[in-house]
């Protein structure tokens, strides 16, 4: 599936800038490529479980996650870039 139109929240812009130069293009090339291909096994699309059950999650390398949601219309929201801290930061919001 392809995503035509994709959205990002404040916290996703704070998170992307705060990556190295290189990892923000590795990031960046990462994401294009999501955006054309977002079940694509090297990606290792996933949905979370427990408490971020409605969000998913896809890799830019070995360390650093994207985490997202799929909306209507072929569209997608990222929530968060980094390591896998981001997972805990995100449950304790919800907790």
């Amino acid at each position: 599936m392809e995503i035509r139109r994709s959205h990002t929240t404040p916290q996703f812009e704070r998170d992307f800038l705060g990556l190295h130069a290189r990892l923000r293009a590795r990031a960046a090339q990462r994401i294009k490529f999501f955006e054309r291909d977002c079940f694509n096994r090297i990606l290792d699309p996933h949905r979370l479980h427990g408490v971020l059950s409605k969000f998913w999650s896809f890799s830019i390398n070995r360390d650093i996650r994207v985490i997202f949601n799929f909306l209507p219309n072929a569209e997608v929201i990222y929530y968060r870039i980094g390591p896998h801290r981001i997972y805990e930061e995100l449950e304790r919001l919800f907790r």
